[in-house]
């Protein structure tokens, strides 16, 4: 994959699939890793997905650069590997979680006999010498630590090698000080040489040892299946892509064969049948077919198509069979294009978000000194006159060390911004929203103005010659010449003139040097004369003349709501050419809801004033700035940002690109133009100024999830390790026990993926 801008060599980029990473910590140290390397100019790691996304240097060897990684990465104590499709990660992330789950129901079912025989069993008499209860509390929670809990020891250390510390090293530090302290006890009767306060102590902690393994083991799995649920969507689409394609072998269409869709280059000739899904881009060949794109705009309603029509992979036929022309490789379809997007999407950062990696890269060390400085207290202070529930200070000591170790959760700050990410991004997908990336997703929570343009996003975009106003020719004339200069526009208008002009013509004149002249119109020489087709401006331009009471007809019919098209020959006003361009049904709904929202709504428009008051009229929008050229919409766009508004644009993506990038917040209509896929930060699959409102709303609602993340995050942590480390023990008696703390710390891990899945019921809004 390449990145770039104007002006800038083109950067490489490798994702990576990494194993090993569990908390922020681990985001922090992998970043860290990579980010020395002399090639690597940036590195987003996202947790939830497990990726690293690497950014090499132009001029840097993307093989070379991309094993350099994998081995920085590998020497940290991760396993790393170039990404491969998503549909295996997602089996082979399914099969983790069942192997997940085993050690999950062994923990649990360990636990509660564990507890029963450290807390709540009589005595057992003697084995050896030994308390049986304690001997067998001991057996019980054996395999929990060394097996349900292995993967934490390994982890722990791995990362304690590489002068890292994460959550891993936590749950290492506390269950082992648990295990091994209560193993002390347990065999110190027999055992010459250990300290005297194991011969003293009673309490065990195998209890907290096996809780803390199977909470956490529990909080794990179920933050594990939350995830898996949340990336769902990526996973959704790829399977729209079928992985075969039937090519037409001989030119009578008769024969087919079954080829991989990667083997079928642009310009071959596919066979789909009824009810099957298409696989490819391109258009119809010699047939028509009504396509469901529901899968791909969220519409309900089938679209009909006909010969040269554009079709996409991942769209169902629904009558008949039928042969396309593939215009785009499988790597380069529109629905690639949205799974790349999408994944973009998900593995961008947040400014909040790099500062919490960064606050969880240090936060593990001042948990172990934070929990060392309280058991050190407890220690020495405990009997002076403290309340203290164990029997000696060596036994708090130990539990408050143990607690305070489980609970802090660094887990909880790597996950908030994500999860909710990939919820939003996904959901957003699902309803036809592509998001860029979370800066696009910040600018729409802040935004508090909403700029639209007129043509095609205000109205349907396909205008209809509605009325031929005559000066000095004949219809056929003024039709004639409009057309020939229209002759290879993309303009609209300039569609429907040239649909106007087939209906009473076939011939067009010859024109020469034909040009555009932006936010004007078109120009050029006929038969030594200028001819123009244009706005009022472009009269001047040309030097004709408009009358007093052509003026007076020209401002009555645009405040009929058309677009008008005036046309000269010399210096001789012709006559003029009305388009009316259909409102779209749910733009008046769509400027309610906006301005219900707290938004002002501008319309930018290089069209007529009268005329662009007539359509604001009409939908509900006071502000309106007509008369703009396409280079001038930028700078309006700057005008309003100056003011100190945060700006959201709506446009096509092509003629408005520019205003589009200056703006906060991008809105492109229509997926189709890769200018679109580059100049907005949202891309609207469907043409619908409704899906532009909505998209600010999703922006809004997943940035107060991942607020209200943070927030759940830094709380728990503020409140739950003071009380861990025992401040409400000398006022209360209080003390958190190492189990209490381990699923406290599971519940916060759990209630921010869970916060993030409500995302999940976003809904646009249909009042």
């Amino acid at each position: 994959m390449l990145l770039g801008g104007d002006g800038m060599e083109p950067e490489a980029a490798v994702t990576l699939n990494i194993e090993g990473m569990s908390c922020g910590a681990c985001v922090a140290s992998v970043e860290k890793i990579v980010g020395r390397l002399d090639m690597v100019t940036r590195v987003s790691v996202n947790l939830p997905f497990k990726k690293a996304m690497i950014v090499f240097d132009a001029e840097a060897s993307v093989e070379e650069g991309t094993q350099a990684a994998i081995d920085a990465i590998e020497r940290g104590g991760f396993q790393a590997k170039e990404q491969r499709r998503q549909p295996i990660l997602f089996e082979e992330a399914k099969q983790r979680l069942h192997r997940q789950r085993s050690k999950v129901a062994v923990a649990l079912l360990l636990a509660l006999p564990t507890l029963y025989l450290s807390m709540f069993a009589n005595d057992m008499g003697t084995t050896s010498g030994l308390d049986t209860r304690l001997l067998l509390a001991m057996v019980a929670s054996t395999p929990v630590y060394f097996w349900s809990g292995w993967e934490f020891h390994i982890r722990a250390w791995k990362s304690l090698r590489n002068a890292a510390a994460n959550m891993d090293v936590l749950v290492h530090l506390g269950t082992t000080v648990a295990f091994f302290w209560s193993v002390s006890v347990t065999l110190a009767p027999r055992v010459q040489g250990l300290p005297s306060m194991f011969e003293t102590s009673t309490h065990v902690f195998y209890d907290g040892v096996v809780f803390i393994i199977a909470f956490i083991l529990l909080g794990n799995w179920m933050e594990a299946a939350a995830k898996l649920k949340a990336t769902d969507t990526i996973h959704s689409l790829m399977k729209l892509q079928p992985k075969t394609a039937r090519l037409v072998k001989d030119e009578n269409l008769g024969h087919t064969d079954i080829r991989s869709v990667e083997a079928i280059p642009v310009g071959s000739l596919i066979k789909v049948l009824q009810g099957e899904t298409i696989p490819l881009d391109g258009t119809l060949f010699e047939c028509k077919a009504s396509i469901d794109e529901s899968t791909m705009t969220g519409e309900p309603y089938p679209v009909r198509k006909s010969e040269g029509d554009e079709v996409v992979a991942g769209t169902i036929v629904l009558d008949g069979s039928v042969f396309i022309r593939t215009t785009r490789v499988v790597d380069d379809t529109l629905l690639s294009n949205i799974v790349d997007l999408v994944e973009q999407a998900q593995m961008g950062k947040a400014p909040i978000q790099r500062l919490v990696d960064t606050i969880a890269s240090i936060f593990v060390p001042i948990v172990v000194f934070l929990a060392l400085a309280a058991a050190l207290f407890w220690l020495y202070f405990s009997g002076s006159g403290s309340y203290n529930p164990m029997e000696t200070r060596s036994e708090l000591a130990v539990m408050v060390l143990v607690s305070t170790l489980v609970i802090a959760c660094p887990c909880a700050l790597g996950l908030a911004t994500p999860t909710a990410l990939i919820v939003g991004t996904g959901v957003g997908a699902r309803y036809g929203i592509l998001i860029k990336g979370i800066e696009a997703l910040e600018n729409a929570h802040k935004t508090n103005t909403l700029v639209v343009d007129k043509t095609g996003t205000l109205t349907s975009g396909k205008p209809r010659v509605s009325h031929i106003e005559l000066v000095e020719c004949e219809v056929k004339e003024i039709l004639d010449i409009a057309a020939a200069l229209e002759e290879e526009s993309t303009h609209p208008l300039a569609s429907a003139i040239r649909t106007s002009w087939s209906n009473v013509s076939s011939n067009r004149p010859v024109i020469t040097g034909i040009a555009t002249m932006p936010g004007l119109g078109m120009v050029g020489d006929f038969d030594g004369a200028v001819v123009a087709a244009g706005n009022v401006e472009l009269m001047h331009e040309v030097g004709v003349e408009i009358s007093e009471e052509v003026r007076e007809k020209l401002t009555t019919s645009a405040t009929k709501g058309v677009t008008l098209v005036l046309v000269s020959r010399g210096l001789t006003l012709l006559g003029w050419i009305e388009a009316k361009d259909r409102i779209r049904e749910t733009s008046k709904h769509a400027v309610k809801q906006a301005k219900q929202m707290g938004y002002q709504v501008i319309m930018l428009t290089g069209d007529r004033e009268d005329a662009a008051r007539t359509i604001a009229a009409e939908v509900g929008i006071e502000t309106v700035v007509a008369g703009v050229k396409p280079n001038e919409k930028a700078e309006h766009i700057a005008r309003l940002q100056r003011e100190g508004r945060t700006v959201a644009m709506v446009g096509d993506g092509i003629n408005d690109a520019a205003a589009l990038s200056m703006s906060d917040v991008g809105l492109a209509m229509g997926a189709g133009s890769d200018i679109a896929l580059d100049a907005a930060d949202f891309v609207l699959l469907r043409n619908d100024l409704i899906d532009a409102v909505a998209s600010l709303n999703l922006g809004r609602s997943t940035m107060r999830r991942i607020r209200g993340n943070l927030g759940w995050a830094f709380i728990y942590n503020v409140i739950g390790i003071p009380l861990a480390m025992g401040i409400m023990l000398p006022s209360t008696g209080f003390l958190l026990p190492p189990a209490f703390a381990a699923a406290a710390m599971s519940l916060s891990s759990v209630s921010v993926v869970g916060n993030s899945l409500l995302l999940r019921w976003w809904r646009p809004s249909l009042d």
